[in-house]
């Protein structure tokens, strides 16, 4: 496939599945699903992720992605999740996740959580900002676009 072709579509991995879909740009506003398990891939709203596909997930997705590293037992993470949905309105572009810290210690280690919720920005597979402690959806968004150079 030539590069022209690849430049006009993304790769976004099924948060459900763990599938790798290409997605044409024009095409992201439509309400794609996964190929194979017919998973929404561009919802408006967090998604949980297991810990088997996180990894899969978040270096195969060619948009940036925001994750929650969170936990039920956790009151300020509870606190924080409507805040989390409102934010994954606001930036439709972007794909917002969840982790649950409980369900995926070793990615909780690998990536050094240590306090939650903690935020998580990846683009391009790679770790690009973090932000520890509950915030309101509007400072999310701000960070988020401040991490981004937006």
């Amino acid at each position: 496939m030539d590069t022209s072709t690849q430049a006009l579509s993304l790769h976004i991995v099924c948060p459900s599945c763990g599938a790798k879909n290409r997605v044409p740009r024009e095409r992201l506003a439509d309400a794609p699903d996964c190929g194979k398990c017919g998973t929404p891939l561009m919802a408006a709203r967090p998604v949980d992720v297991s810990a088997e596909v996180f990894d899969r997930y978040v270096a195969g997705t060619e948009l940036p992605v925001v994750v929650d590293c969170w936990a039920a037992w956790c009151g300020p993470c509870r606190s924080m999740a409507p805040h989390f949905e409102k934010a994954a309105e606001m930036l439709p572009e972007l794909r917002f996740i969840k982790l649950d810290t409980d369900r995926a210690p070793q990615q909780s280690a690998q990536y050094g959580i240590r306090s939650i919720p903690t935020l998580l920005l990846f683009l391009d597979g790679k770790e690009v900002a973090r932000q520890a402690g509950a915030m309101p959806a509007q400072a999310i968004v701000e960070w988020v676009r401040r991490s981004l150079g937006a």
